[in-house]
């Protein structure tokens, strides 16, 4: 089958659908399938719907639907009215998409009635009502796996391949401060989508699952590197690890993603089955990336469920994956590293008094790409974003080899300061991973009076397993070789780490918790 290319999404839709018309597209939890020409009908359909709604070219659609089929013929349908489409993570309330699409100037809000638990159709006629009263106008649809229809022949002609325009604006998950909205092109998703497909040697033979938020960037790319390659997607509402585990198994997947949490879901259910069963044998690779990833998981995953094991991607909303494993690389490059620059991507590393890091010095990764954002939506955060050689700050601490291999490190803003000396997070939470009776664990910095800061690790006890001592948890970092100032000073037990929908420990969370 071959691999089509285009100078927009909608260009690529065209193109698969006429070389494959008839191949599977996608498949949800309930039986419910698309093939790539039914597809492209569906999205024209949905995009006679909205164009009735009063939907065109340039126009912003903010839109927060679940991992559905119908998002999936959204996008479609956006891309062929030539919109601005600003996905939205289902995490989001009032505040954040408040803020989001009064800050977009979103015309329409697409949301589902109620979604897990949450009355989505209340929170939007609420912010729609405010903005009203503001002076503004946001009109709401409410999308129940069912989109407007109308007839494609009353469609203006598609929007040019040509114009690489701004067609997304994805916001960075806010914390305390507000999002901040990252505008992309079709092309700059592209570029990710292609350098990811290069590192897994994707193939028409291949199944993905989307198990994470659609809405995330990396849902998006996803979508992106099907459309090229031609491989089908199961489209997953939400992760729930037994009824998500068995359709991998019946789907036959064979690339399973999509991060560190996902993968440890995977290897306790592969625990659980007689010596010799493979839970997903029709795995070559797992796909990782959105969270770090402990080194002694990948050993795990190969050794116990077979594959290449755990291939990580490494990017950011504003540049999605500039540096990815391989298929072919060592297994100690693909415990410990994020692999190389993808495609034409250059990387550096700048120590944290700006100069240039040697090979292997630990400092700032700052990014050129052409998957790099074309800039915020508030343009006045682009000073700070972008180094005075134009360079992308991301804001990760990392070491770049003589390889070009790319190991993180920490964050910038993850370093415990302990004694005036630096500590990161990260490289404690490798080694106390490695513990066998640690299931997941953070570490996070507290305050501490004499030294300023003090280690603490907030540890997840493996099932079966009595929680681990401080004392005894002390002893394994000495053996396994932790400096004696970077040794962790507290311990807390905890059923559960908090998590965003793409696995990223909240921090914050911690520290608000036991930061007192």
């Amino acid at each position: 089958m071959p691999n089509v290319d285009g100078g927009s999404l909608w260009e690529l839709v065209e193109r698969r659908a006429a070389a494959t018309p008839d191949a599977l597209a996608a498949v949800d939890e309930d039986g419910r399938t698309l093939t790539w020409a039914e597809s492209k009908t569906e999205a024209e359909r949905a995009a006679a719907g909205l164009a009735r709604l009063g939907v065109g070219p340039g126009d912003v659609v903010s839109w927060q639907l679940p991992t559905w089929l119908e998002a999936k013929v959204l996008v479609l349908a956006l891309a062929r009215l030539g919109a601005i489409q600003n996905p939205m993570l289902h995490i989001y309330r009032e505040r954040e998409v408040g803020f989001i699409t009064r800050q977009a100037k979103s015309k329409l809000l697409v949301v589902p009635s109620t979604w897990g638990g949450f009355d989505f159709e209340a929170m939007a006629r609420g912010i729609a009502t405010q903005i009203e009263a503001e002076g503004g106008s946001l009109q709401v649809l409410v999308a129940d796996k069912a989109l407007p229809q109308g007839d494609p022949s009353t469609l203006p002609p598609p929007p040019d391949p040509g114009v690489d325009a701004v067609r997304w604006y994805f916001y960075t998950s806010g914390t305390t401060a507000d999002p901040k909205g990252a505008q992309h092109t079709d092309r700059t998703i592209l570029a990710s989508a292609l350098g990811m497909n290069a590192c897994l040697e994707v193939t028409d033979q291949d199944r993905n699952a989307v198990v994470f938020p659609f809405t995330h960037i990396g849902g998006i790319g996803w979508l992106f590197s099907a459309l090229v390659v031609g491989f089908p997607t199961v489209y997953i509402e939400r992760f729930d690890p037994a009824k998500t585990i068995s359709l991998i198994q019946q789907h036959e997947v064979t690339m399973a993603g999509a991060g560190t949490p996902f993968h440890m879901a995977y290897l306790a259910a592969q625990r659980q089955l007689p010596e010799g069963e493979k839970l997903f044998p029709s795995v070559r690779v797992y796909c990782g990336g959105g969270a770090p990833k402990p080194p002694q998981l990948h050993y795990d995953i190969k050794a116990e469920m077979g594959g290449v094991g755990i291939v990580s991607g490494y990017g950011l909303t504003e540049a999605p994956i500039i540096a990815m494993g391989t298929v072919h690389d060592t297994d100690e490059q693909l415990a410990h590293t994020e692999g190389k620059a993808t495609g034409t991507t250059q990387l550096r590393a700048v120590t944290l008094d700006g100069k240039e890091a040697g090979i292997g010095e630990e400092g700032e990764i700052r990014a050129k790409a052409p998957q790099l954002m074309k800039g915020y939506l508030d343009a006045s955060l682009d000073a700070e974003a972008f180094d005075e050689d134009g360079w992308f700050r991301t804001g990760d601490l990392g070491r770049i080899d003589a390889d070009g291999m790319v190991t993180i490190t920490g964050r910038v803003k993850d370093i415990i300061i302990r004694n005036m000396e630096n500590i990161s997070a990260k490289e404690v939470e490798d080694v106390l991973f490695s513990h066998p009776d640690i299931a997941d664990v953070a570490v996070i910095g507290v305050p501490d009076p004499k030294t300023g800061e003090r280690v603490c690790a907030v540890v997840v006890p493996k099932e079966g397993s009595e929680p681990i001592t401080f004392e005894a948890m002390v002893a394994y970092a000495r053996e396994q070789g932790l400096m004696t100032q970077k040794l962790p000073e507290r311990l807390e037990i905890v059923d559960v780490l908090p998590r965003n929908p793409t696995g990223k420990v909240l921090k914050f969370e911690l520290r608000d918790r036991f930061g007192g």
